[in-house]
């Protein structure tokens, strides 16, 4: 029964992060909203949401290792295999902005978490309040990009313009598929993890961060198939920015939540993979092939250290 629970939460989860992209990227289409700040932003918001309802939901429930760590998984599971698996479908070409600002403020945003975790031996409700500030300026930043971009984007952008009543409705049935499946998630993982002995850090890191990846995975892997890279690659560091700022923000201001060594370390690898792909990103303001192969090795690696760790 808890598998049955626990797959139907993963379905839930990425149905309703479905639908809740269609019904808000409808909205920024008709905003005339640059899709690399579409990726950035809703869309980033948007798949992000099952890794919100589940660090949410387990803080509720006073799971606080579930919290931190599906964030944590998600991020390296984002930026190794979403981009990697994308880098290996076609080259995606880094622009000047994405180099030298976003993910360096991917970077900023796991060092603050790791000095947080560190100093403080946890996340209290004054990090959780602090990490909440730093995502509302990370989204002005944002607002104010695509206010100054919104002259690039012609009427024939890559976005369907849906009716009012039906993007409302995507993005409420979304937003509500989401919750459920949320909640089902953290009830079928924690089962699973209390029968086979293993911690909720575990499998906080690897099934659930798998599973409220998935809308990420897809949904880059869609963009990079119809050739929108500014929307893949953006949607991947929008998720992982959102993921730390927002998702562990109110989570902490829910339920403080201590740091382990474990979670030190996953937050190291975090910054080091991120510094690798930027190093990547250098060489010729592109992710090529040979990259990705790189990326999704590396992942492998970590996974099995995460078993025998």
């Amino acid at each position: 029964m808890m598998y049955v629970i626990l797959v139907a939460g993963f379905i839930l989860l990425i149905k309703g992060a479905d639908f809740f992209v269609e019904g808000s990227s409808g909205v920024a289409k008709q905003l005339k909203v640059p899709s690399f700040i579409i990726g950035m932003t809703i869309v980033a918001m948007g798949t992000s949401l099952p890794e919100t309802a589940v660090s949410v939901s387990a803080s509720l429930a006073e799971k606080n290792d579930l919290s931190i760590s599906n964030a944590l998984g998600s991020n390296i599971f984002n930026l190794m295999i979403v981009a990697g698996v994308c880098a290996l479908l076609c080259v995606i070409p880094v622009s000047k902005e994405t180099l030298f600002r976003d993910i360096p403020l991917s970077v900023i945003a796991a060092g603050v978490l790791l000095f947080m975790g560190i100093s403080g031996n946890g996340l209290s409700h004054l990090d959780g309040a602090v990490l909440l500030v730093l995502f509302v300026i990370f989204l002005l930043l944002m607002i104010r990009s695509a206010m100054k971009a919104r002259h690039e984007v012609s009427d024939e952008d890559e976005y369907k313009i849906l009716p009012a009543w039906q993007s409302a409705l995507y993005i409420i049935g979304g937003i509500t598929a989401i919750a459920f499946g949320g909640k089902m998630v953290v009830d079928g993982a924690s089962d699973v993890a209390r029968s086979f002995g293993m911690s909720d850090n575990l499998i906080g890191m690897t099934i659930v961060a798998l599973g409220t990846s998935l809308p990420e995975l897809v949904t880059s892997i869609v963009a990079a198939g119809k050739k929108e890279l500014d929307m893949a690659l953006g949607n991947v560091i929008g998720s992982n920015i959102f993921n730390i700022f927002f998702v562990l923000g109110i989570a902490a201001v829910i339920s403080p939540m201590g740091f382990t060594n474990e979670n030190c370390i996953d937050t190291a690898v975090l910054i080091a993979f991120s510094l690798l792909v930027m190093v990547f990103c250098l060489s010729k303001k592109q992710l090529a092939r040979l990259h990705g192969i790189a990326m999704v090795m590396l992942y492998a690696g970590y996974t099995v250290y995460l078993f025998v760790r």
